[in-house]
């Protein structure tokens, strides 16, 4: 669930079921279950977010494989211009 405030006209959205809400000033702020849409969001304000957020998206494999593979050395190519 998602609560946002439009600081255009002051009304506030929960983004609960499938359904769109927008608030109906010239702003359009739109919430639709996590979504938020808005021509300007520097004017969306966010109230209350539920999603948690993965701290960790890598595993230690992931992360020796991406070490390893930054330790690689680049080969060059020549190839013969004609």
């Amino acid at each position: 669930m998602v609560s946002v405030r439009c600081r255009e006209c002051g009304k506030e959205l929960e983004g609960t079921s499938s359904r769109a809400k927008s608030c109906g000033c010239p702003n359009m702020t739109t919430v639709t279950k996590d979504n938020i849409t808005a021509r300007d969001m520097s004017k969306v304000v966010m109230l209350n977010t539920s999603k948690r957020f993965k701290e960790d998206s890598l595993t230690s494999q992931d992360l020796q494989w991406q070490e390893e593979r930054r330790k690689r050395k680049v080969k060059k190519l020549n190839f013969e211009v004609r």
